[in-house]
């Protein structure tokens, strides 16, 4: 009896416990699914760094892939780019939307952006959150919320002090006439001094930096703007030089005694604090400048890297108006040098001599426009390309700049004007080649490879004067030995003028207004988006069959619609052939993108044999050998099986000619073939699908091979 009870106790135990397992597993999974399913959804423009949570999940809606969703970095994202398009960028998503696992982490340093999977991410010098982007499944042991929650948009405003403020002017005023009294010497003109440290401040200065000048901030870069606080309409706003910035190298200095403002007082000049602007970009497809397609395009390539720029703090209204050069449309900036080392009356010669160059080239509307960015430690802008319209104006601005002072820091300025100088609030036109004109006393003192690079794929095309440049035994102090050929479009002299004294400056005036309105050989407005002319070469045999042919012309119409099309940019022609062949548009036929399309939509299926051989000769004939002379040309050929006669010969005679032929093919296109259509190295000019749905996959790659093509081109 007792025995039997145990065994019955014992029983209801082991299903008690059975019974406690199972109801475990079954909320564990109740979790999981509650995990999976119940996940909050994110609009496209979403940045990182507006939701709280360190780490969630969350679900992307369609179409994302835009290039008004802003993507900053590669792999590690800077917080305010668009989440969903950074998971599209990383390919953790499509541009159908999907689950994403976002974990914040830790600011980063230089940021890298790339072309990938359609969408182009921008670089960045830094910022104080970034985040990683990976597949939308649960970590173990992490809870995931099923709401996320966001930073209040409301910004913190800063209150004005007017008493200091004023107190700053009255000592910066002080400082400058106390300066302004002592006699300059120029027997120094030939000294050279070198040095490596700052200048030591003293007390009384280290005060003065701590009263900064009153701003009103956001943190979003992408939507700051600057408001000053209220002040006299003479106060000019420069940028903070760190009192404890290290001097990086070896750095020449000359008649730093009759320098306008001493750098003892410059801590007391630089009151105004550095501040974070808008991220505005450029281009829809970054790494390239264009002219046709929109000017939106020029905001999204140029992200904000935390300068101001005057002309929003203190603009200028246009007094008169000059229709200018119209044989020089141009849009200049010019890198003007503040450093100290180049001292009062240098400074003095180099505004005489941009007033002169402002004269010669005749400013205007329907000519050049000019704009000048001063830099120093760090830049800022003067004035912008349409604050002034006629040569007068400009001369009588220019000979008003004061001098910033600070180190010669051109690779900083060259990435300031890339991506800030050269928008349409700025008075970019578009239709004219942007250019940049750097002056530089001897060398400078950061690299400027990688910015110089940066600008030259953005289309701006990057000259140097370059005046007393270093001697033999200054060379050891150069941060970045041959940093003109390193920095300018092209090495071949034409892009770099170097003037062996201040006092022959003037010399180069017109040798340099002829370069710069020389447009036909401003080679760096061209980019890959807009110097082509690309003929397709479309296979119309029976075969193909008539869905699938629209399916064809549509793949034709996406890779179209990438480019800047018009007589002056990039120009489309189609061929269409079976045994014979259908020129079905020239390449001077229409010159807007939406024509174009168009006339993409309303071809006509023909319907017949295959003879890819015959088709390759006959667009030759008729669209390649009518290509312009400072034109890219492009063959796109698209079939779906293996040709009636030799495609090897028509294709090597195309090559010779100049043709960079691409092969796309579908179904039962014989590999052989398209690797002989293809210039070499064929694996990246030929492509295959077997499929006409899939067709789409390779808009990207296609459009990502012709610009890797372009930009690796040499620079001599």
């Amino acid at each position: 009896m007792k025995a039997t009870v145990i065994a019955t106790f014992f029983g209801m135990s082991l299903i008690c416990t059975y019974a406690a397992k199972e109801a475990t597993k079954k909320m564990k999974k109740a979790k999981l699914y509650f995990a999976l399913t119940d996940v909050p959804q994110i609009d496209c423009d979403v940045k990182a760094g507006k939701i709280i949570n360190p780490e969630f999940i969350a679900k992307c809606p369609p179409g994302c892939q835009d290039v008004k969703y802003r993507v900053y970095g590669t792999d590690i994202y800077a917080s305010f780019s668009s989440v969903c398009n950074a998971a599209i960028h990383s390919g953790i998503i499509d541009n159908t939307g999907g689950k994403i696992l976002v974990q914040k982490v830790a600011g980063h340093s230089g940021y890298r952006g790339s072309f990938s999977n359609g969408v182009r991410s921008l670089s960045l010098p830094r910022w104080r959150e970034s985040f990683l982007v990976s597949e939308g499944k649960p970590r173990k042991g992490v809870t995931y919320p099923s709401t996320l929650e966001y930073s209040s948009p409301k910004s913190t405003a800063v209150k004005s002090e007017p008493k200091k403020l004023e107190q700053d002017l009255k000592a910066t005023k002080s400082a400058d006439t106390a300066n302004a009294s002592e006699k300059a010497s120029e027997q120094g003109d030939a000294v050279r001094k070198e040095h490596q440290t700052s200048p030591v401040l003293t007390p009384a200065t280290q005060m003065a930096t701590t009263t900064p000048t009153p701003m009103t901030t956001t943190t979003d870069p992408s939507t700051t703007t600057p408001k000053p606080a209220t002040t006299p309409a003479t106060i000019r706003t420069t940028t903070v030089a760190a009192a404890s910035k290290t001097r990086p190298g070896l750095h020449r200095v000359r008649d730093i005694g009759s320098s306008s403002v001493h750098p003892a007082y410059s801590s007391v000049v630089a009151a105004a604090s550095r501040q974070v602007q808008a991220a505005q970009g450029r281009g829809q497809n970054t790494a390239f400048r264009g002219t046709s397609t929109s000017a939106s395009n020029r905001n999204i390539l140029r992200p904000n890297t935390g300068f101001s720029s005057k002309e929003e703090l203190n603009p200028k209204p246009l007094e008169s108006t000059s229709q200018g050069n119209p044989n020089c449309k141009v849009d200049l900036s010019f890198l003007m040098d503040g450093s100290w080392s180049i001292g009062k009356r240098r400074f003095q010669l180099q505004k005489h001599f941009l007033g002169n160059v402002a004269q010669a080239l005749g400013i205007g509307s329907t000519g050049p426009l000019m704009g000048i960015v001063q830099y120093g430690d760090d830049p800022s802008t003067e004035f912008n390309l349409k604050t002034y319209a006629n040569s007068k104006d400009l001369r009588n601005a220019i000979e008003k700049i004061p001098q910033k002072g600070g180190l010669s820091n051109v690779g900083k300025a060259l990435s300031f004007v890339n991506k800030n100088f050269f928008s349409d609030a700025n008075g970019n036109r578009g239709g004219a080649p942007n250019v940049v004109v750097v002056i530089v006393d001897g060398w400078p003192t950061d690299r400027v490879e990688e910015a110089s690079r940066l600008a030259r794929e953005s289309g701006i095309n990057i000259f140097f004067v370059t005046i007393e440049a270093a001697a033999e035994s200054e060379k050891q102090n150069i941060i970045e030995p041959n940093f003109v050929d390193k920095a300018v479009c092209r090495t071949n002299g034409f892009y770099s003028i170097n003037v062996p004294s201040w006092f022959s400056l003037h010399k180069v005036v017109q040798p340099l207004v002829k370069r710069v309105c020389d447009t036909d050989r401003l080679v760096c407005s061209k980019t890959c988006l807009n110097s082509a002319d690309i003929g397709f070469v479309i296979d119309g045999s029976s075969s193909v069959g008539t869905s699938n042919f629209r399916t064809v012309l549509q793949f034709v119409a996406n890779i179209s619609k990438e480019f800047e099309i018009s007589d002056t940019d990039t120009r489309i022609g189609a061929v269409q052939y079976t045994y014979e062949q259908r020129l079905e548009f020239s390449f001077d036929k229409y010159s807007t993108k939406q024509d174009v399309l168009s006339a993409i939509k309303r071809i006509s299926y023909w319907s017949g044999g295959t003879s890819t051989g015959a088709a390759i000769s006959y667009a030759s004939e008729q669209l390649f050998s009518k290509s312009k002379p400072n034109k890219r040309k492009i063959m796109i050929l698209i079939t779906d099986g293996r040709s009636y006669d030799d495609v090897r010969v028509p294709a090597m005679a195309a090559h010779r000619n100049g043709v960079i032929a691409y092969s796309v093919g579908v179904a039962w296109a014989a590999q052989d073939e398209l690797e002989a259509i293809a210039t070499d190295p064929d694996k990246e000019h030929s492509f295959f699908v077997d499929e006409f749905d899939n067709l789409y996959r390779f808009v990207n790659q296609l459009i990502q091979n012709i610009c890797t093509e372009f930009n690796s081109q040499p620079r001599n």
